[in-house]
């Protein structure tokens, strides 16, 4: 069995987002809350998300714009210490992501005991942060230094906030991607957080990928979460459980229970 399915069974997982406060040192930080009002703010959503029902949630620093490609040692240990702190509340299996940074992401699964990693592995970009030149293999090498080869590793084989300067198709990316890199899943994502990534490009990834789990991992709608998952192996959902489906909102019970019951009558035989 693999890790991916080792960690959620044959189910088509709901992954919900925890949108961490930014960081200390990032430009939104709020200093007058402190990590105090960022501890209780991500108590709040996570609470949202697992009475609610989503079968895992993962753990983002979605708010420490303009993001980094190494992140500051400040964001890392703030990660570690919220999600430590939360740790005992967490039920479900969790994930983590630090933006836009593989080594970081590791170190934070390492520290805090992740199930699995989210990150851009794998390609060559030009992006809102410049050229963007992830290492796979360096990432990979400290997963298991780091004693965690049990680590399930979603590969994003199409970044946010950038375009790819590897003009191959998507679908022969992620065929390249998994043949060479050895994910555990593949994620298909929109332009930016929060919009959609084109059904046919999930469609088409999941073709040349039958036996490899492909998430959708951006812009899943209540109202789409069904035709979505129709064709996907899971999705990641952030921005449409939020409080009037703004990213940067906290998570709205109602919004997060409504999508999850969808998403359930969608998974039903």
């Amino acid at each position: 069995m693999g890790k991916f399915q080792h960690i959620f069974g044959q189910t088509k997982p709901v992954i919900g987002m925890v949108h961490l406060a930014a960081m200390p040192g990032a430009p939104l930080f709020d200093a007058a809350g402190g990590i105090d009002a960022m501890l209780a703010a991500a108590h709040a959503d996570l609470a949202a998300l697992q009475d609610a029902g989503f079968d895992a949630v993962m753990f983002g620093n979605e708010n420490d714009r303009p993001y980094e490609f190494a992140a500051d040692p400040a964001t890392t240990a703030t990660m570690a210490f919220v999600i430590g702190r939360l740790k005992p509340q967490i039920v479900v299996p969790f994930g983590v992501n630090v933006l836009w940074d593989p080594t970081s992401t590791i170190a934070l699964a390492a520290a805090t005991g992740a199930q699995f990693a989210r990150e851009i592995f794998t390609g060559t970009y030009a992006s809102d942060m410049g050229p963007w030149t992830p290492d796979a293999g360096k990432a990979m090498r400290y997963r298991d230094r780091l004693g965690r080869a049990d680590l399930a590793m979603l590969y994003n084989v199409s970044a946010e906030f950038a375009d790819s300067l590897d003009h191959r198709p998507l679908p022969d990316r992620a065929r390249s991607a998994v043949f060479s890199s050895i994910p555990d899943a593949v994620l298909v994502s929109g332009q930016i957080t929060g919009e959609a990534a084109a059904l046919s490009d999930l469609a088409a990834v999941k073709q040349v990928l039958p036996e490899m789990p492909v998430l959708a991992n951006t812009g899943v709608k209540h109202a789409t979460v069904a035709e979505v998952l129709g064709i996907a192996d899971g999705c990641i959902v952030g921005s449409s459980l939020k409080v009037d489906g703004d990213t940067w909102n906290p998570v709205d019970p109602d919004r997060a229970a409504d999508f999850m019951a969808r998403a359930k009558a969608a998974r039903s035989p």
